[in-house]
């Protein structure tokens, strides 16, 4: 199992790939993914749970869940897309999963998600709530089970309730118990970055969401984002994103 950290801190991230007789181990990742599949059959696997797709059937994997896809013979459309992009979905559902990944997109939104890469911020977002609203209607959400509390699972939930305010490893250590050294190593290992460069990813990618979707001053953005500076923020957001903050405002304005 690893974890897939190339799109962390991209508020708007989107991925689309079109592929047949698809394979890939065990993973997971900050973002939700669809899967439909096209032709053929294709096995998945979501936090241990096995699923068979066939032709017409999807899938709809949260953020953070552990999942695989294996298919010798079929045709498939995939979409990763950052929870930003369906914000008031993903913060309703925050902390729980669905006891089944499985639904039947409608055809017609299985087309328009083909082309999302070339649609706009407005179209992109529409096509998204549309589907995850389909998946809604019959969905039935629980908290993670404890036999599924893995450490992994509980670090990310800090991060997501915690981001804002203390979010320090030391914070973290003393909140689910474990030693300091041991959880840094830990998340390095399993993640490939460091603690505090995720939490930053995260903070950035709120704070995106902030500029993108509010008024609110920069500052507010930045505060609201868990920086206790205008000074850090301007520093990391343009470290991490090649430009200052105004920038990226002005630029998602245009």
């Amino acid at each position: 199992m690893f974890y897939q950290f190339t799109h962390l801190g991209s508020p708007d991230y989107l991925k689309i790939e079109r592929g047949q007789n698809f394979n890939f181990p065990p993973h997971l990742h900050q973002c939700f993914e669809v899967i439909t599949l096209l032709s053929g059959e294709m096995e998945v696997t979501v936090d241990g749970h096995a699923f068979a797709l066939h032709a017409g059937e999807g899938l709809l994997i949260f953020p953070n869940q552990i999942h695989d896809l294996r298919s010798e013979q079929s045709e498939h459309l995939l979409c990763i897309f950052s929870p930003r992009l369906v914000q008031a979905f993903a913060t309703r559902l925050a902390g729980q999963i669905p006891k089944g990944n499985r639904f039947t997109p409608d055809p017609y939104l299985i087309q328009a998600l083909g082309t999302l890469e070339s649609a706009g911020p407005a179209e992109k977002k529409g096509v998204l709530y549309l589907l995850c609203g389909q998946f809604d209607r019959e969905a039935v959400y629980e908290t993670r089970p404890a036999d599924r509390e893995k450490l992994l699972w509980r670090i990310f939930s800090f991060v997501e309730q915690e981001f804002a305010g203390d979010c320090s490893l030391a914070a973290l250590a003393s909140a689910i118990g474990y030693d300091y050294s041991y959880l840094s190593r830990f998340f390095r290992k399993t993640v490939g970055i460091s603690f505090n460069a995720y939490v930053n990813h995260y903070r950035l990618s709120h704070a995106c969401y902030l500029m993108e979707n509010t008024d609110f001053p920069i500052l507010r953005c930045a505060l609201e984002s868990g920086y206790d500076s205008l000074r850090s923020f301007n520093r990391n957001f343009k470290s991490s994103l090649g430009c200052t903050p105004a920038e990226y405002r002005k630029s998602k304005k245009m």
